[in-house]
Protein backbone atom coordinates (compact mmCIF):
# COMPACT_ATOMS: atom_id res chain seq x y z
CA UNK A 1 0.00 0.00 0.00
CA UNK A 2 1.60 3.27 -1.09
CA UNK A 3 0.27 6.79 -0.81
CA UNK A 4 0.24 9.19 -3.74
CA UNK A 5 2.50 12.22 -3.47
CA UNK A 6 1.29 14.87 -1.06
CA UNK A 7 -0.07 18.02 -2.67
CA UNK A 8 2.58 20.62 -3.34
CA UNK A 9 2.39 24.38 -3.72
CA UNK A 10 3.20 24.24 -7.43
CA UNK A 11 0.21 21.99 -8.19
CA UNK A 12 -2.09 24.05 -5.97
CA UNK A 13 -1.11 27.20 -7.87
CA UNK A 14 -1.53 25.44 -11.20
CA UNK A 15 -4.97 24.09 -10.27
CA UNK A 16 -6.24 27.41 -8.94
CA UNK A 17 -4.87 29.23 -11.95
CA UNK A 18 -3.88 32.85 -12.41
CA UNK A 19 -7.55 33.81 -12.70
CA UNK A 20 -7.99 33.11 -8.98
CA UNK A 21 -4.65 33.84 -7.35
CA UNK A 22 -1.43 35.48 -8.45
CA UNK A 23 2.00 35.69 -6.85
CA UNK A 24 2.44 39.15 -5.31
CA UNK A 25 5.72 38.66 -3.45
CA UNK A 26 8.25 35.94 -2.80
CA UNK A 27 9.42 33.03 -4.92
CA UNK A 28 7.07 30.07 -4.24
CA UNK A 29 8.81 26.71 -4.03
CA UNK A 30 6.74 24.47 -6.35
CA UNK A 31 7.82 21.39 -4.41
CA UNK A 32 6.80 22.77 -0.99
CA UNK A 33 4.23 20.39 0.55
CA UNK A 34 0.85 21.89 1.39
CA UNK A 35 -0.98 20.35 4.34
CA UNK A 36 -4.09 22.40 4.97
CA UNK A 37 -5.84 25.75 5.21
CA UNK A 38 -5.78 28.21 8.13
CA UNK A 39 -7.91 31.33 8.43
CA UNK A 40 -6.02 34.18 10.12
CA UNK A 41 -7.74 35.60 13.18
CA UNK A 42 -5.71 38.19 15.15
CA UNK A 43 -7.76 37.42 18.27
CA UNK A 44 -7.40 33.64 18.16
CA UNK A 45 -4.04 31.94 17.74
CA UNK A 46 -4.46 29.01 15.30
CA UNK A 47 -3.06 25.55 15.85
CA UNK A 48 0.33 25.20 14.21
CA UNK A 49 -0.05 23.36 10.90
CA UNK A 50 3.22 22.99 8.96
CA UNK A 51 2.73 23.56 5.26
CA UNK A 52 -0.59 25.40 5.64
CA UNK A 53 -1.92 28.13 3.38
CA UNK A 54 -3.00 31.05 5.59
CA UNK A 55 -5.99 33.11 4.44
CA UNK A 56 -5.48 36.73 5.49
CA UNK A 57 -9.13 37.78 5.62
CA UNK A 58 -9.36 41.54 6.16
CA UNK A 59 -5.58 42.09 5.98
CA UNK A 60 -4.83 45.23 3.97
CA UNK A 61 -1.81 47.45 3.66
CA UNK A 62 1.89 46.70 3.37
CA UNK A 63 2.56 46.74 7.15
CA UNK A 64 -0.15 44.20 8.07
CA UNK A 65 0.83 42.00 5.11
CA UNK A 66 4.48 41.95 6.20
CA UNK A 67 3.39 41.16 9.77
CA UNK A 68 1.21 38.29 8.51
CA UNK A 69 4.17 36.87 6.58
CA UNK A 70 6.24 36.82 9.76
CA UNK A 71 3.38 35.29 11.72
CA UNK A 72 2.82 32.62 9.05
CA UNK A 73 6.51 31.76 9.08
CA UNK A 74 6.21 31.08 12.82
CA UNK A 75 3.44 28.60 11.98
CA UNK A 76 5.70 27.03 9.31
CA UNK A 77 3.12 27.95 6.66
CA UNK A 78 3.80 27.61 2.94
CA UNK A 79 2.01 30.75 1.74
CA UNK A 80 -0.46 33.46 2.65
CA UNK A 81 -3.35 34.74 0.55
CA UNK A 82 -4.62 38.30 0.89
CA UNK A 83 -7.10 40.23 -1.20
CA UNK A 84 -5.80 41.88 -4.38
CA UNK A 85 -4.55 44.46 -5.09
CA UNK A 86 -1.82 43.55 -2.61
CA UNK A 87 0.19 46.41 -1.12
CA UNK A 88 3.80 45.29 -1.61
CA UNK A 89 6.79 47.32 -0.42
CA UNK A 90 10.39 46.59 0.53
CA UNK A 91 9.38 45.19 3.93
CA UNK A 92 6.92 42.73 2.38
CA UNK A 93 9.46 41.57 -0.20
CA UNK A 94 12.17 41.18 2.43
CA UNK A 95 9.90 39.19 4.75
CA UNK A 96 8.80 36.88 1.95
CA UNK A 97 12.37 36.32 0.77
CA UNK A 98 13.73 35.72 4.30
CA UNK A 99 10.98 33.35 5.46
CA UNK A 100 10.16 31.59 2.19
CA UNK A 101 6.45 32.30 2.71
CA UNK A 102 4.91 33.30 -0.62
CA UNK A 103 2.41 36.17 -0.73
CA UNK A 104 -0.53 35.42 -3.06
CA UNK A 105 -3.24 37.84 -4.15
CA UNK A 106 -6.86 36.70 -4.32
CA UNK A 107 -8.76 38.10 -7.29
CA UNK A 108 -11.54 40.63 -6.59
CA UNK A 109 -14.94 38.99 -6.80
CA UNK A 110 -13.93 35.64 -5.31
CA UNK A 111 -15.26 34.99 -1.82
CA UNK A 112 -13.07 33.79 1.04
CA UNK A 113 -15.50 30.98 1.84
CA UNK A 114 -15.23 29.64 -1.68
CA UNK A 115 -11.46 29.87 -1.92
CA UNK A 116 -11.22 27.97 1.38
CA UNK A 117 -13.60 25.32 0.04
CA UNK A 118 -11.64 25.03 -3.22
CA UNK A 119 -8.31 24.64 -1.42
CA UNK A 120 -9.72 21.98 0.90
CA UNK A 121 -11.25 20.19 -2.08
CA UNK A 122 -7.89 20.10 -3.86
CA UNK A 123 -6.14 18.85 -0.75
CA UNK A 124 -8.76 16.18 -0.09
CA UNK A 125 -8.10 14.66 -3.49
CA UNK A 126 -4.79 13.26 -2.28
CA UNK A 127 -6.18 11.50 0.77
CA UNK A 128 -6.92 8.35 -1.26
CA UNK A 129 -4.28 5.64 -1.16
CA UNK A 130 -3.45 3.47 -4.10
CA UNK A 131 -2.26 -0.15 -4.13
CA UNK A 132 0.40 -1.23 -6.50
CA UNK A 133 4.08 -0.80 -7.26
CA UNK A 134 5.77 2.49 -8.00
CA UNK A 135 5.75 5.84 -6.32
CA UNK A 136 4.54 8.00 -9.20
CA UNK A 137 1.06 9.40 -9.57
CA UNK A 138 -1.51 7.48 -11.56
CA UNK A 139 -2.22 8.29 -15.18
CA UNK A 140 -4.09 11.51 -15.74
CA UNK A 141 -5.69 10.20 -18.95
CA UNK A 142 -8.98 8.47 -18.12
CA UNK A 143 -9.10 6.86 -21.56
CA UNK A 144 -5.63 5.39 -20.95
CA UNK A 145 -6.92 3.97 -17.67
CA UNK A 146 -9.87 2.42 -19.50
CA UNK A 147 -7.47 0.80 -21.97
CA UNK A 148 -5.34 -0.54 -19.11
CA UNK A 149 -8.45 -2.02 -17.46
CA UNK A 150 -9.48 -3.62 -20.76
CA UNK A 151 -6.03 -5.22 -21.06
CA UNK A 152 -6.09 -6.50 -17.47
CA UNK A 153 -9.54 -8.06 -17.79
CA UNK A 154 -9.39 -8.94 -21.49
CA UNK A 155 -12.63 -7.10 -22.38
CA UNK A 156 -13.79 -3.67 -23.52
CA UNK A 157 -14.31 -1.31 -20.58
CA UNK A 158 -16.18 1.90 -19.84
CA UNK A 159 -15.93 4.37 -16.97
CA UNK A 160 -19.33 5.87 -16.17
CA UNK A 161 -20.76 8.40 -13.75
CA UNK A 162 -23.68 7.67 -11.42
CA UNK A 163 -26.20 8.58 -14.12
CA UNK A 164 -24.84 6.13 -16.66
CA UNK A 165 -23.01 8.79 -18.71
CA UNK A 166 -19.80 7.50 -20.28
CA UNK A 167 -16.75 9.41 -19.07
CA UNK A 168 -14.19 7.27 -20.92
CA UNK A 169 -14.03 4.02 -22.85
CA UNK A 170 -11.33 1.63 -24.00
CA UNK A 171 -10.51 0.32 -27.44
CA UNK A 172 -11.88 -3.10 -28.58
CA UNK A 173 -15.51 -1.94 -28.18
CA UNK A 174 -16.32 -3.92 -31.34
CA UNK A 175 -15.89 -7.04 -29.17
CA UNK A 176 -18.90 -5.99 -27.09
CA UNK A 177 -22.56 -6.23 -28.04
CA UNK A 178 -25.27 -3.95 -29.41
CA UNK A 179 -26.02 -2.45 -25.99
CA UNK A 180 -22.36 -1.50 -25.54
CA UNK A 181 -22.14 -0.01 -29.04
CA UNK A 182 -25.27 2.09 -28.38
CA UNK A 183 -23.75 3.21 -25.07
CA UNK A 184 -20.55 4.38 -26.75
CA UNK A 185 -22.35 6.14 -29.61
CA UNK A 186 -24.69 8.04 -27.26
CA UNK A 187 -22.12 8.37 -24.46
CA UNK A 188 -24.97 7.20 -22.23
CA UNK A 189 -26.28 3.80 -21.16
CA UNK A 190 -29.62 3.27 -22.99
CA UNK A 191 -32.62 4.06 -20.80
CA UNK A 192 -34.13 0.59 -21.20
CA UNK A 193 -30.89 -1.01 -20.03
CA UNK A 194 -30.72 1.30 -17.01
CA UNK A 195 -34.27 0.30 -16.08
CA UNK A 196 -33.45 -3.38 -16.51
CA UNK A 197 -30.39 -3.04 -14.29
CA UNK A 198 -32.42 -1.25 -11.63
CA UNK A 199 -35.19 -3.86 -11.74
CA UNK A 200 -32.66 -6.65 -11.30
CA UNK A 201 -31.09 -4.88 -8.32
CA UNK A 202 -27.73 -4.57 -10.08
CA UNK A 203 -27.09 -1.02 -8.87
CA UNK A 204 -28.14 -1.93 -5.34
CA UNK A 205 -25.61 -4.76 -5.29
CA UNK A 206 -22.96 -2.65 -7.01
CA UNK A 207 -23.13 0.28 -4.59
CA UNK A 208 -23.33 -1.90 -1.46
CA UNK A 209 -20.16 -3.85 -2.23
CA UNK A 210 -16.53 -2.86 -2.58
CA UNK A 211 -15.95 -5.95 -4.74
CA UNK A 212 -16.83 -6.48 -8.41
CA UNK A 213 -20.30 -7.81 -9.25
CA UNK A 214 -21.21 -10.09 -12.12
CA UNK A 215 -24.25 -9.03 -14.17
CA UNK A 216 -25.87 -11.17 -16.83
CA UNK A 217 -29.22 -11.36 -18.58
CA UNK A 218 -29.51 -7.63 -19.27
CA UNK A 219 -27.52 -7.51 -22.54
CA UNK A 220 -26.24 -10.11 -24.97
CA UNK A 221 -23.00 -10.51 -23.04
CA UNK A 222 -22.37 -10.44 -19.27
CA UNK A 223 -20.67 -7.56 -17.48
CA UNK A 224 -18.26 -7.29 -14.59
CA UNK A 225 -18.77 -4.00 -12.74
CA UNK A 226 -17.39 -2.26 -9.69
CA UNK A 227 -18.32 0.97 -7.96
CA UNK A 228 -15.79 3.80 -7.97
CA UNK A 229 -15.88 5.40 -4.54
CA UNK A 230 -13.97 7.80 -2.33
CA UNK A 231 -14.70 7.08 1.31
CA UNK A 232 -18.46 6.71 1.49
CA UNK A 233 -19.18 8.66 -1.71
CA UNK A 234 -19.99 6.87 -4.96
CA UNK A 235 -18.28 8.67 -7.85
CA UNK A 236 -19.22 6.31 -10.66
CA UNK A 237 -18.53 2.79 -11.85
CA UNK A 238 -16.43 0.66 -14.21
CA UNK A 239 -18.12 -1.82 -16.58
CA UNK A 240 -16.27 -4.51 -18.51
CA UNK A 241 -17.78 -6.84 -21.08
CA UNK A 242 -16.70 -10.38 -20.09
CA UNK A 243 -17.43 -13.98 -21.05
CA UNK A 244 -17.55 -15.44 -17.55
CA UNK A 245 -17.26 -14.42 -13.87
CA UNK A 246 -13.90 -12.95 -12.91
CA UNK A 247 -11.19 -15.00 -11.30
CA UNK A 248 -9.95 -13.83 -7.87
CA UNK A 249 -6.85 -12.32 -9.48
CA UNK A 250 -8.92 -10.33 -11.96
CA UNK A 251 -11.29 -9.22 -9.21
CA UNK A 252 -8.32 -7.78 -7.34
CA UNK A 253 -7.08 -6.08 -10.50
CA UNK A 254 -10.46 -4.44 -11.08
CA UNK A 255 -10.68 -3.33 -7.43
CA UNK A 256 -7.21 -1.75 -7.67
CA UNK A 257 -8.18 -0.06 -10.93
CA UNK A 258 -11.30 1.38 -9.27
CA UNK A 259 -9.13 3.10 -6.64
CA UNK A 260 -6.95 4.65 -9.33
CA UNK A 261 -10.03 5.81 -11.26
CA UNK A 262 -11.45 7.28 -8.05
CA UNK A 263 -8.33 9.39 -7.60
CA UNK A 264 -8.56 10.59 -11.18
CA UNK A 265 -12.27 11.45 -10.86
CA UNK A 266 -11.66 13.37 -7.65
CA UNK A 267 -8.88 15.38 -9.25
CA UNK A 268 -10.98 15.97 -12.32
CA UNK A 269 -13.94 17.08 -10.23
CA UNK A 270 -11.78 19.33 -8.07
CA UNK A 271 -10.39 21.03 -11.15
CA UNK A 272 -13.85 21.41 -12.66
CA UNK A 273 -15.19 22.76 -9.38
CA UNK A 274 -12.40 25.30 -9.19
CA UNK A 275 -13.07 26.51 -12.71
CA UNK A 276 -16.86 26.46 -12.36
CA UNK A 277 -16.93 28.26 -9.01
CA UNK A 278 -14.36 30.82 -10.06
CA UNK A 279 -16.18 31.64 -13.30
CA UNK A 280 -19.47 31.81 -11.41
CA UNK A 281 -17.89 34.27 -8.94
CA UNK A 282 -16.42 36.40 -11.70
CA UNK A 283 -19.59 36.31 -13.77
CA UNK A 284 -21.71 37.28 -10.76
CA UNK A 285 -19.36 40.18 -10.09
CA UNK A 286 -19.68 41.37 -13.69
CA UNK A 287 -23.48 41.04 -13.75
CA UNK A 288 -23.99 42.76 -10.41
CA UNK A 289 -21.70 45.67 -11.28
CA UNK A 290 -19.73 47.57 -8.71
CA UNK A 291 -16.10 48.45 -8.11
CA UNK A 292 -14.69 45.02 -9.03
CA UNK A 293 -16.80 44.42 -12.16
CA UNK A 294 -14.22 45.77 -14.61
CA UNK A 295 -11.45 43.59 -13.16
CA UNK A 296 -13.71 40.51 -13.24
CA UNK A 297 -14.67 41.22 -16.86
CA UNK A 298 -11.01 41.54 -17.79
CA UNK A 299 -10.23 38.18 -16.20
CA UNK A 300 -13.05 36.62 -18.21
CA UNK A 301 -11.72 38.26 -21.38
CA UNK A 302 -14.90 40.27 -21.98
CA UNK A 303 -13.54 43.79 -22.44
CA UNK A 304 -12.64 43.76 -26.13
CA UNK A 305 -16.07 43.96 -27.77
CA UNK A 306 -19.80 44.47 -27.10
CA UNK A 307 -21.80 41.60 -25.64
CA UNK A 308 -25.24 40.67 -24.36
CA UNK A 309 -26.55 38.47 -21.57
CA UNK A 310 -28.55 35.27 -22.07
CA UNK A 311 -30.59 33.86 -19.18
CA UNK A 312 -31.72 30.22 -19.33
CA UNK A 313 -34.10 28.42 -16.98
CA UNK A 314 -36.03 25.16 -16.80
CA UNK A 315 -39.81 25.41 -16.82
CA UNK A 316 -42.49 22.91 -15.83
CA UNK A 317 -43.60 21.26 -12.60
CA UNK A 318 -40.85 18.69 -12.11
CA UNK A 319 -39.64 17.85 -8.62
CA UNK A 320 -36.74 19.67 -7.00
CA UNK A 321 -33.95 17.09 -7.58
CA UNK A 322 -35.13 16.43 -11.13
CA UNK A 323 -35.21 20.13 -11.91
CA UNK A 324 -31.73 20.64 -10.46
CA UNK A 325 -30.29 17.71 -12.44
CA UNK A 326 -31.95 18.88 -15.66
CA UNK A 327 -30.71 22.41 -15.02
CA UNK A 328 -27.12 21.23 -14.58
CA UNK A 329 -27.24 19.18 -17.77
CA UNK A 330 -28.70 21.96 -19.90
CA UNK A 331 -26.32 24.50 -18.34
CA UNK A 332 -23.30 22.39 -19.31
CA UNK A 333 -24.77 21.89 -22.79
CA UNK A 334 -25.26 25.64 -23.25
CA UNK A 335 -21.67 26.32 -22.16
CA UNK A 336 -20.37 23.84 -24.76
CA UNK A 337 -22.67 25.22 -27.44
CA UNK A 338 -21.55 28.81 -26.87
CA UNK A 339 -17.87 27.89 -26.56
CA UNK A 340 -18.05 26.38 -30.04
CA UNK A 341 -19.44 29.67 -31.37
CA UNK A 342 -17.18 32.18 -29.63
CA UNK A 343 -14.08 31.53 -27.48
CA UNK A 344 -14.80 34.46 -25.15
CA UNK A 345 -18.19 33.38 -23.86
CA UNK A 346 -18.70 33.02 -20.11
CA UNK A 347 -21.38 30.82 -18.56
CA UNK A 348 -22.37 30.10 -14.95
CA UNK A 349 -25.43 29.12 -12.92
CA UNK A 350 -26.58 31.68 -10.36
CA UNK A 351 -29.69 31.24 -8.24
CA UNK A 352 -31.26 28.55 -10.43
CA UNK A 353 -30.70 30.49 -13.67
CA UNK A 354 -27.86 29.90 -16.13
CA UNK A 355 -26.40 33.17 -17.34
CA UNK A 356 -24.16 33.49 -20.36
CA UNK A 357 -22.34 36.51 -21.74
CA UNK A 358 -22.10 36.28 -25.53
CA UNK A 359 -19.88 38.76 -27.41
CA UNK A 360 -21.96 40.15 -30.27
CA UNK A 361 -22.54 43.46 -32.02
CA UNK A 362 -26.34 43.11 -32.16
CA UNK A 363 -28.97 40.98 -30.44
CA UNK A 364 -30.06 39.26 -33.68
CA UNK A 365 -27.19 36.72 -33.62
CA UNK A 366 -27.90 36.09 -29.94
CA UNK A 367 -31.52 35.22 -30.72
CA UNK A 368 -30.42 32.88 -33.52
CA UNK A 369 -27.92 31.20 -31.20
CA UNK A 370 -30.59 30.72 -28.51
CA UNK A 371 -33.11 29.33 -31.01
CA UNK A 372 -30.51 26.95 -32.46
CA UNK A 373 -29.54 25.67 -29.01
CA UNK A 374 -33.15 25.08 -27.95
CA UNK A 375 -33.81 23.29 -31.24
CA UNK A 376 -30.86 20.99 -30.51
CA UNK A 377 -31.99 20.06 -27.01
CA UNK A 378 -35.58 19.65 -28.24
CA UNK A 379 -38.79 19.73 -26.27
CA UNK A 380 -37.66 16.95 -23.93
CA UNK A 381 -35.86 19.71 -22.02
CA UNK A 382 -38.41 22.41 -21.09
CA UNK A 383 -35.93 25.27 -21.25
CA UNK A 384 -36.45 28.92 -22.20
CA UNK A 385 -33.92 31.70 -22.82
CA UNK A 386 -34.30 35.44 -22.26
CA UNK A 387 -31.94 37.78 -24.11
CA UNK A 388 -30.85 41.22 -22.94
CA UNK A 389 -29.83 44.27 -24.94
CA UNK A 390 -26.29 44.62 -26.25
CA UNK A 391 -23.84 46.21 -23.80
CA UNK A 392 -21.19 48.33 -25.47
CA UNK A 393 -18.90 47.92 -22.44
CA UNK A 394 -18.80 45.67 -19.34
CA UNK A 395 -20.32 48.35 -17.10
CA UNK A 396 -23.57 48.01 -19.07
CA UNK A 397 -23.85 44.24 -18.66
CA UNK A 398 -25.95 44.48 -15.44
CA UNK A 399 -28.62 46.29 -17.48
CA UNK A 400 -28.44 43.56 -20.13
CA UNK A 401 -28.91 40.98 -17.37
CA UNK A 402 -31.97 42.85 -16.10
CA UNK A 403 -33.42 42.77 -19.63
CA UNK A 404 -32.71 39.05 -19.93
CA UNK A 405 -34.34 38.36 -16.54
CA UNK A 406 -37.46 40.28 -17.54
CA UNK A 407 -37.74 38.44 -20.86
CA UNK A 408 -37.11 35.13 -19.09
CA UNK A 409 -39.92 35.82 -16.65
CA UNK A 410 -42.41 36.34 -19.48
CA UNK A 411 -41.27 33.08 -21.09
CA UNK A 412 -41.53 31.11 -17.84
CA UNK A 413 -45.04 32.38 -17.25
CA UNK A 414 -46.10 31.16 -20.69
CA UNK A 415 -47.21 34.59 -21.86
CA UNK A 416 -45.76 33.82 -25.31
CA UNK A 417 -45.35 30.65 -27.36
CA UNK A 418 -41.70 31.42 -28.08
CA UNK A 419 -38.94 29.57 -26.23
CA UNK A 420 -36.39 32.36 -26.71
CA UNK A 421 -37.08 36.08 -26.75
CA UNK A 422 -35.45 39.47 -26.40
CA UNK A 423 -36.98 41.98 -24.05
CA UNK A 424 -37.96 44.03 -27.10
CA UNK A 425 -40.03 41.07 -28.30
CA UNK A 426 -42.01 40.79 -25.06
CA UNK A 427 -41.75 44.29 -23.65
CA UNK A 428 -45.49 44.87 -23.29
CA UNK A 429 -46.01 41.47 -21.66
CA UNK A 430 -43.17 42.30 -19.27
CA UNK A 431 -44.77 45.60 -18.31
CA UNK A 432 -48.08 43.84 -17.76
CA UNK A 433 -46.39 41.33 -15.48
CA UNK A 434 -44.79 44.16 -13.50
CA UNK A 435 -48.15 45.89 -13.09
CA UNK A 436 -49.81 42.65 -12.02
CA UNK A 437 -47.13 42.16 -9.36
CA UNK A 438 -47.61 45.67 -8.06
CA UNK A 439 -51.35 45.21 -7.80
CA UNK A 440 -50.93 41.88 -6.03
CA UNK A 441 -48.25 43.12 -3.63
CA UNK A 442 -50.06 46.29 -2.66
CA UNK A 443 -53.56 44.80 -2.83
CA UNK A 444 -54.30 47.89 -4.89
CA UNK A 445 -57.32 46.84 -6.95
CA UNK A 446 -59.77 49.76 -6.96
CA UNK A 447 -63.48 49.23 -7.17
CA UNK A 448 -64.76 49.67 -10.69
CA UNK A 449 -66.79 48.17 -13.55
CA UNK A 450 -64.78 44.92 -13.76
CA UNK A 451 -64.90 44.34 -9.99
CA UNK A 452 -68.69 44.94 -9.99
CA UNK A 453 -69.18 42.59 -12.93
CA UNK A 454 -67.21 39.80 -11.28
CA UNK A 455 -69.16 40.21 -8.04
CA UNK A 456 -72.46 40.12 -9.94
CA UNK A 457 -71.41 36.98 -11.88
CA UNK A 458 -70.38 35.26 -8.67
CA UNK A 459 -73.70 36.03 -6.99
CA UNK A 460 -76.05 35.34 -9.91
CA UNK A 461 -74.10 32.64 -11.80
CA UNK A 462 -74.00 34.78 -14.96
CA UNK A 463 -71.25 35.29 -17.56
CA UNK A 464 -71.20 39.06 -18.03
CA UNK A 465 -67.42 39.36 -17.43
CA UNK A 466 -66.80 36.75 -20.11
CA UNK A 467 -69.09 38.71 -22.42
CA UNK A 468 -67.13 41.92 -21.87
CA UNK A 469 -63.78 40.18 -22.46
CA UNK A 470 -64.99 38.65 -25.73
CA UNK A 471 -66.36 41.99 -26.96
CA UNK A 472 -63.09 43.79 -26.18
CA UNK A 473 -60.96 41.03 -27.73
CA UNK A 474 -62.90 41.24 -31.01
CA UNK A 475 -62.89 45.06 -31.14
CA UNK A 476 -66.67 45.24 -30.73
CA UNK A 477 -67.48 42.71 -33.49
CA UNK A 478 -70.69 41.21 -32.02
CA UNK A 479 -71.00 38.18 -34.35
CA UNK A 480 -67.34 37.24 -33.75
CA UNK A 481 -67.63 37.80 -29.99
CA UNK A 482 -70.84 35.77 -29.82
CA UNK A 483 -69.18 32.91 -31.67
CA UNK A 484 -66.24 33.04 -29.24
CA UNK A 485 -68.53 32.44 -26.25
CA UNK A 486 -70.89 30.11 -28.17
CA UNK A 487 -74.13 32.12 -27.94
CA UNK A 488 -76.51 33.66 -30.50
CA UNK A 489 -75.64 37.28 -31.46
CA UNK A 490 -79.00 38.49 -30.09
CA UNK A 491 -78.27 36.81 -26.75
CA UNK A 492 -74.86 38.42 -26.79
CA UNK A 493 -76.36 41.87 -27.44
CA UNK A 494 -78.73 41.40 -24.49
CA UNK A 495 -75.81 40.43 -22.24
CA UNK A 496 -73.83 43.41 -23.48
CA UNK A 497 -76.66 45.77 -22.57
CA UNK A 498 -77.09 44.08 -19.22
CA UNK A 499 -73.37 44.35 -18.32
CA UNK A 500 -73.39 48.09 -18.95
CA UNK A 501 -76.34 48.43 -16.59
CA UNK A 502 -74.70 46.35 -13.86
CA UNK A 503 -71.18 47.81 -14.14
CA UNK A 504 -71.87 51.35 -15.24
CA UNK A 505 -69.20 50.92 -17.96
CA UNK A 506 -69.46 53.31 -20.92
CA UNK A 507 -68.43 51.19 -23.90
CA UNK A 508 -68.27 54.29 -26.12
CA UNK A 509 -65.47 55.79 -23.99
CA UNK A 510 -62.02 54.63 -25.26
CA UNK A 511 -60.34 55.31 -21.89
CA UNK A 512 -63.00 53.25 -20.09
CA UNK A 513 -62.52 50.40 -22.55
CA UNK A 514 -58.73 50.52 -22.06
CA UNK A 515 -59.03 50.50 -18.27
CA UNK A 516 -61.43 47.56 -18.39
CA UNK A 517 -59.10 45.62 -20.67
CA UNK A 518 -56.16 46.26 -18.34
CA UNK A 519 -58.09 45.12 -15.27
CA UNK A 520 -59.24 41.95 -17.02
CA UNK A 521 -55.65 41.09 -17.95
CA UNK A 522 -53.90 42.16 -14.76
CA UNK A 523 -56.19 40.83 -12.05
CA UNK A 524 -57.13 37.16 -11.78
CA UNK A 525 -60.84 36.32 -11.60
Amino acid sequence: MTAPPAPVLGRILADLGSTLVEVAAGDPDPARPVAGVLIHDPHDEPVRLPGAVVLGVGVHGAGPVAALVEHAAGLDAAAIIVRSPVAVDGAVRAAAARTGVAVLGLTPGASWAQVAALLRSLLAVDEITVDGPGDGPPSTDLFALANAIAALLDGPATVEDRNGRVLAFSSRQDEGDQARIATILDRQVPADKLRALEERGAFHALYRSDRPVYVEGVAEKPRAAIAVRAGGEILGSIWVVVDRPLTPDRERSLAEAARVVALHLLRRRAGEDVERRLRADLLATVLEGGANAAEAAARLGLTAQPACVLALAITGESSGPDRIAAGERVSDALALHLAAIHPRTATASLGGVTYAILPTATDEPALRVADAFLARVGTRVPAVIGIGRVAARPAQLPRSRDDADRALRVLRQGRTRARAARLTDVHVASLMADLADRLADEDDIPDGPVVRLRAYDAEHKTALTETLAAWLDTFGDVPAAAAAVHVHPNTFRYRLKRLTEVSGLDLTDPDARFEAMLQLRLTPP
